[in-house]
């Protein structure tokens, strides 16, 4: 088994190729998704966020992930403290997702913060999905945010450059979905399908 990063700017389209290479058979793992896991209600990671933010993020009882993310995009202090408490709930609940994913199959880890967290050398093989800036903030755009929610999202995201340099395939998503659906079939029955007589990293 071959652990797989799938890393990219927000906007670019990392969870498109992470659906697509879901609908070819792969196991894909998503960041985020552990991260809300880490703080949901009933967790030491909520009780700790709580205490530390305050009661003005919750609604109905739970994070309100917007109004965390206002505060923590910001504030470095504030966006260092949260991350202090759930980073670590990530690592573990993908150190176990490693586990628990059949041993012969890859397994896909849609990571958006890859180089930021300096975890690269934790990976067999590093995909990421690129896009123009003007595109992605089109994009964005069109899913409901600011610009200036945008703009802060990308201050606090590496440049594409750095993702390109340490990523061992790129996949521009600059086209329609259909050009994009190519660029993964072939890179998943090329490259990643070569892994499995190949050495790790």
């Amino acid at each position: 088994m071959k652990v797989i990063a799938l890393t990219g700017g927000i906007g670019a389209g990392k969870s498109t190729v992470a659906q697509f290479f879901s609908e070819l058979g792969v196991n894909v793992v998503d960041a985020d998704q552990l991260a809300r896991i880490a703080i949901e209600r009933g967790s030491e990671g909520f009780d700790e966020v709580v205490a530390r933010f305050g009661e003005k993020i919750l609604a109905n009882g739970d994070i309100n992930r917007k109004a965390l993310a206002e505060i923590v995009f910001a504030d470095p202090a504030a966006k260092r403290d949260l991350e202090a408490i759930i980073h670590p709930r990530v690592q573990k609940l993908f150190a176990q997702a490693v586990i628990d994913n059949e041993p012969a199959t890859h397994l896909i880890y849609e990571i958006p913060l890859l180089v930021e967290t300096d975890a690269a050398s934790k990976f067999d093989f590093i995909v990421t999905v690129e896009a123009d800036e003007d595109l992605r903030v089109e994009r964005l755009l069109a899913r409901g945010m600011f610009i200036s929610d945008i703009k802060a999202r990308f201050a606090n995201q590496v440049p594409s450059q750095a993702r390109i340099k340490i990523a061992d395939a790129v996949i521009m998503n600059d086209g329609d979905e259909d050009h994009l659906l190519r660029q993964v079939e072939n890179l998943w029955e090329g490259r990643i399908a070569d892994l499995s007589s190949e050495g790790s990293r």
